[in-house]
């Protein structure tokens, strides 16, 4: 490669400016000292602009001759800096296609898709170990010291008097131990008696001791799913594998049996999983069979700990990386399988641009490493579990629980039955029930608040009604921009006014429901003044490390009730509750997007699945206003096939993903004016396609930091279709603004949406 580098004149760089005009390479002359070291996916520091302002940018290609006239061509001016022992020629080709294929398939800036892919070049401040030399010889050492005890400077003696016992000493224990100062260190150094020496060292935020297992012994269902992930690997055929597997079904132990294997092969791993389940719980269990072979990658470490482990991945240091989407860019250079757990998860779609789905993403990277994608959830999401079914992916099924225990005893509480009988407090009689009694018997509880989608949506606590728009089958929200009492559709912009009485049962209990987890922490206090009760949500884990401290204390029995939102059922595995307590069931299902049965059915099965899971039989109940939803009826079963069976039949009539792709074109502009006319400007350069189109509508929220948000959608059954409409729409504004008209609108793209715009 160098030498084909070495032939090249010019090189075209992407400067460091996310905007569209400049969303193209520049041409710049590759100097003579520089010739040799420059090469595809550099870093490089440019001259830009009318100033020529030095400006960063990447090198994306390289030509023997350019389209400017030569005095024109400005000059590279430098590499930018990285740090110690880092390389680049080893990802940079695969970092810069993988980019180009993310701007392609997801609709960015170039710069923007390479500076996601490129997420794991960041570097950080180096740690660094200073260690204290003695380089006097001994006789002059002592003389010194001598001296030093007579004039009593006795900091200096004692530190000379340790380094004559042990030559080299780290600088934090002179310090620490020996209350020693630096200016004492340096005037030692000044005197010529010692050196200090630097050096940078990468940090491990792995520290167990218990480490060094080999995988577990295996069912002879998980052994069929992991030799066959093994042996397609091993044939060059890895393709993606789906693992529906229940909960408890020891999908955990089939990973790192996979993982183990292609590792022994010379092959790395990378280990995903939502940084909401990365506990400590689930961790241990692959630092004891890597060892320090492994290491994670999350939120709490800082921006200098990651560039460690980025470093250590370079370097070959470790076998595996465990960490949320982010962790998908870690330099492996020999990738040998990629495993997605909670696979069903939102936070596996990037929300900021490109807004890529991990899954997706996985899958291109598995296919440009030659490496295997092994999918895992218990209620795996309709897109997956829909290309499983057409065989796009191979599909297993675990049935069994195999970490204790049997699936829990589901009571589904109607909350309407309760409001007839005067029950108007937070707990049916059945929940309170069983709640005293496993107060009584010294067994813990969980309480699942679910306030996912609680926010606008209108609902009959009578009768179970929920407001829906006729044209699009999500609930109707009430808009605060639209005017007091009026209800708005986020996908076709459909309007009409809030109702005062149900429209089904004419009561006059229909608003939108809101209740928060203080006000659920305070009736359980009051009305069970002895129990032990931890609250688990944005407020108590604001705090750095509070997260783990809660889930230890309830690990280790310290509480009787663990209250929280969704946080509390993902990935936590509890062997003393015996009951879950799922409140406000139903609240998911009036979210304003297709997908809320699909959430609300994931959502309560994984939280029953927190139930019985130790030696002792679990009881869940779910408390809500619609008893009759598929979506619950199908959860408190843990029957996901029947649960897909029905919802599937719903994408088909509307055309929704996975039946059909959908693409959100999101609108922003500071003029509500300007983003409207946009917004009609690309609904007539449309207007004739033959795919579905919808809108333009104002956002979920309409207005944000005085930015006003429209979107409009497209459905079409073929994803390439989106893409060449999505191409379309970015040569159309970048044309108008051209003209001068659009200037302060934007334009983002979001293709299969998770999220509700």
């Amino acid at each position: 490669m160098l030498c084909e580098v070495e032939m090249h004149r010019y090189a075209d760089v992407i400067i460091d400016i996310s905007h569209d005009r400049l969303d193209r390479p520049f041409t710049y002359r590759i100097p003579d000292h520089l010739r040799d070291r420059i090469l595809l996916g550099s870093q490089v520091l440019v001259p830009f602009g009318k100033g020529k302002e030095p400006r960063k940018g990447y090198v994306t290609g390289f030509r023997d001759r350019a389209d400017l006239e030569e005095e024109r061509i400005r000059d590279i001016l430098d590499l930018v800096s990285l740090r110690e022992g880092y390389t680049e020629e080893s990802d940079r080709d695969f970092n810069l296609r993988l980019a180009i294929w993310m701007k392609n398939a997801y609709g960015s800036t170039m710069i923007t898709a390479l500076k996601t892919v490129m997420t794991s070049r960041k570097s950080g401040a180096p740690k660094k170990k200073r260690t204290i030399r003695l380089i006097a010889d001994p006789e002059a050492a002592e003389e010194k010291l001598a001296w030093y005890r007579q004039k009593h400077q006795l900091a200096r003696a004692r530190l000379l008097e340790a380094l004559l016992e042990t030559p080299e000493i780290p600088y934090e224990m002179v310090t620490a131990k020996l209350h020693v100062t630096g200016p004492v260190i340096r005037a030692l150094k000044s005197a010529g008696l010692v050196e200090i020496e630097e050096t940078g060292f990468l940090r491990n935020p792995v520290s167990i001791q218990d480490a060094g297992r080999g995988p577990a012994a295996l069912s002879p269902g998980q052994q069929e799913i992991a030799d066959h992930v093994v042996s397609a690997f091993e044939a060059g055929d890895p393709g993606v594998t789906l693992i529906h597997g229940i909960t408890g079904s020891g999908k955990t132990e089939v990973y790192i049996n996979i993982i183990s294997r292609i590792c022994s092969q010379g092959r790395q791993a990378i280990m995903l999983i939502p940084e909401i389940a990365l506990t400590y719980q689930t961790l241990i269990r692959f630092y004891r069979h890597f060892g320090d072979r492994v290491s994670v990658i999350n939120s709490s470490l800082s921006e200098s700990e990651k560039a460690d482990q980025w470093e250590r991945a370079r370097r070959g240091e470790i076998d595996v990386i465990i960490g949320p989407r982010s962790a998908l860019f870690t330099p492996f250079e020999k990738l040998g399988v990629i495993v997605i757990d909670e696979e069903h998860e939102n936070s596996y779609k990037n929300e900021s641009m490109p807004k890529y789905h991990a899954r997706e993403t996985a899958m291109q990277i598995a296919r440009m490493r030659g490496a295997a994608l092994v999918l895992g959830s218990a209620t795996p999401s309709l897109d997956a579990y829909y290309r499983a079914l057409t065989g796009e992916f191979k599909l297993f099924t675990l049935k069994e629980r195999l970490t204790g225990g049997t699936l829990p005893a589901v009571e589904i509480a109607d909350m309407r039955a309760e409001l007839r009988r005067g029950n108007r407090s937070i707990l049916s009689a059945s929940l309170r029930r069983k709640l005293e009694e496993r107060l009584q018997k010294g067994e813990q509880t969980m309480l699942f608040l679910n306030r996912r989608g609680f926010a606008g949506s209108l609902s009959c606590r009578a009768c179970g009604y929920v407001v829906k728009c006729p044209h699009c089958d999500v609930a109707m929200s009430v808009h605060m921009g639209r005017g007091k009492g009026r209800m708005v559709c986020h996908y076709c912009g459909h309007e009409e006014a809030a109702p005062g009485l149900c429209p089904s049962c004419g009561s006059r209990y229909i608003s939108a429901m809101k209740a928060g987890t203080e006000q659920v922490e305070t009736y359980l206090r009051q009305a069970f003044p002895g129990a032990r009760i931890l609250r688990m949500d944005a407020d108590t884990t604001s705090a750095k490390g509070s997260y783990e401290k809660i889930l230890s204390s309830f690990a280790n029995e310290e509480a009787d009730i663990l209250l929280g939102t969704q946080m509390i059922v993902k990935g936590h595995d509890f062997p003393g509750v015996t009951l879950v307590g799922i409140l406000m069931a139903d609240l998911s299902l009036y979210s304003n997007d297709y997908r809320a049965a699909e959430r609300t059915f994931q959502l309560l099965t994984q939280a029953a699945g927190r139930a019985g899971r130790g030696s002792l039989a679990g009881d869940v109940v779910i408390q809500t206003y619609q008893p009759d939803h598929y979506a619950i009826v199908h959860a408190s079963r843990q029957d996901y096939e029947g649960f897909y069976e029905e919802e599937i039949l719903y994408r088909k009539l509307l055309l929704y993903p996975p039946v059909s792709h959908m693409l959100a074109v999101q609108i922003l502009s500071s003029s509500e004016d300007a983003a409207l006319s946009a917004a009609g400007g690309i609904r007539s350069l449309l207007e004739e396609i033959p795919s579905v189109l919808i809108g333009p509508a104002p956002a979920g929220i309409g207005r944000i930091r005085d930015i006003y948000r429209f979107g409009l959608y497209i459905k079409d059954p073929k994803y390439d279709t989106l893409i060449d409409y999505k191409d379309q729409i970015e040569t159309y504004i970048h044309t108008m603004q051209g003209n001068g008209n659009f200037r302060n609108v934007q334009i983002q793209f979001d293709f299969d949406p998770v999220n509700p715009y």
